[in-house]
């Protein structure tokens, strides 16, 4: 009887592991592990690099609570600009959406931070403790001086690729430079050790106890991507047609010769898993999709002189024999709006304008001047989100005759806010009673027709 399992049954546990199971998995080597080490050395070298580039005289990436400033390179994102994050969450939830109708859980096995740090947490271990059968024989041993040197060394590597976790997170939201000198001088704040010490916890209780429980128990994705692939998903899934019957057999025997399948039931496909699954079981929710029972079943089949792909990504409707539906319908309408979202989102960071203009009115209502005008006053808020000085100059508009009390221009430097106290007066003649409207005007010098106006309000007496 055929053992696959479709992919809208995916099966909300593993019966090849209990709840009290620690989970020990095997070393192996193979294309996927070696696609999955080379995308976690990328990541890990722009995770803990990017921290340390300079730009212009400052971090290039520093999300800058103090100065509620986020700096990327050459741009500088303020407060206003934040609506521009909803479109990068709406990038990524999208993306993720037409990656697993694509090939199901793919993010997850290369590029989830928590998987990334769960395989260098079990380097870790396999380098102090050695490979899997060493590890449960370590396990089941009584204490001795060298269980606690071996596991005092694993901690120990834990605890520190954690605590180098940490300061980089940090390191983004303070400069890490500061922070670094600050913790050496033993100065840092009481803040800034708070942070660190909660991500350290956090890095050496995920990536180190928890492992493959945060993505059982604390992940949501692995509990909706049953509503997400299709027959036509490619997915890492066990050939159930050409593997079954399974049976172990010497070395080069042709499996048609002792009515077995080419499943020779070795289990390594088991030991691999870093989720302790049967991928033979089909489909299920704790599968990550990293592939190690791919290369691991390769691995197999090239010892046996049988063809590979007993265990590889295809669909179900490949596996029944069928052909698959790439360009299907769900699949080209998240291609579509991620192209339309990331298109939105360049298009609104290229036209966003580099200066802004906010004009505050005084809380007090009106005044009198010497010379019997009507004086209101305004604070207006200059931002230059460029990367160089804007020279700005200040008039105003709508009404002719008007005394104005402030700077007609003002330098500001380059990702900086000014505040510039401002007052205008007008006879009381110009004016209609109560409120009237008043413009004011930004022009740059040296940039013909690229002009900010801001409209507020101008009050008067009720009545003259």
């Amino acid at each position: 009887m055929s053992r696959l399992i479709s992919v809208k049954q995916i099966e909300s546990s593993s019966t090849t592991h209990g709840p009290e199971q620690k989970i020990q998995p095997r070393s192996f080597s193979g294309l996927y592990r070696r696609s999955r080490v080379s995308g976690g050395f990328v990541l890990f070298t722009l995770y803990f690099g990017v921290a340390w580039l300079n730009w212009d005289g400052r971090q290039a990436v520093l999300w800058d609570l103090s100065e509620k400033k986020f700096h990327i390179f050459s741009a500088t994102f303020w407060p206003e600009d934040l609506v521009l994050l909803s479109g990068i969450l709406l990038i990524c939830a999208f993306g993720l959406f037409f990656l697993t109708v694509l090939a199901g859980r793919v993010w997850c096995g290369y590029a989830c931070p928590q998987s990334v740090w769960t395989w260098v947490f079990l380097w870790a271990e396999r380098l102090t403790e050695g490979d899997r059968s060493r590890r449960i024989k370590l396990d089941a041993a009584p204490l001795s001086l060298n269980k606690i040197a071996r596991r005092g060394s694993k901690h120990g590597l834990w605890l520190l690729i954690s605590l180098l976790t940490a300061i980089t997170f940090v390191g983004y939201f303070t400069p890490i430079r500061d922070l670094v000198g600050d913790l050496f001088a033993m100065e840092a704040s009481g803040w800034a050790v708070f942070w660190l010490l909660f991500f350290t916890a956090a890095t050496y209780l995920n990536a180190g106890w928890l492992r493959e429980k945060v993505c059982f128990h604390m992940c949501p994705y692995g509990r909706f991507q049953s509503s997400m692939v299709d027959a036509d998903s490619l997915v890492i899934s066990y050939d159930a047609a050409r593997g079954e019957p399974r049976g172990s057999r010497k070395k080069d025997a042709a499996s048609s010769s002792s009515g077995l399948g080419d499943c020779i039931d070795c289990q390594l496909c088991v030991q691999v898993c870093p989720t302790g699954i049967d991928i033979r079981d089909g489909l299920q929710m704790e599968c990550i999709g990293c592939a190690a029972c791919i290369d691991a079943c390769d691995s197999i089949m090239d010892k046996m002189g049988y063809d590979r792909g007993l265990v590889r990504y295809a669909s179900e409707r490949e596996l029944k024999g069928e052909k698959s539906n790439l360009l299907r319908p769900r699949l080209l309408g998240y291609f579509a709006f991620l192209v339309l979202m990331i298109g939105l989102f360049a298009w609104g960071v290229a036209s966003r304008p580099l200066v802004t203009l906010d004009v505050e009115r005084d809380r007090g209502m009106y005044r009198f001047t010497s010379e019997g005008n009507i004086e209101n006053s305004y604070l207006l808020k200059l931002t230059n989100k460029d990367s160089s000085p804007r020279y700005l100059v200040i008039s105003v508009r709508g009404f002719k005759g008007s005394v104005i009390t402030g700077p007609g221009g003002v330098v500001v430097e380059a990702g900086e806010k000014v505040e510039v106290p401002f007052s205008v007066a007008f006879p009381p003649s110009l004016l209609d009673a109560g409120a009237n409207d008043i413009v004011f005007e930004v022009s740059m010098l040296n940039r013909k027709g690229e002009l900010i106006a801001e409209t507020s309000t101008f009050l008067g007496p009720p009545e003259y």
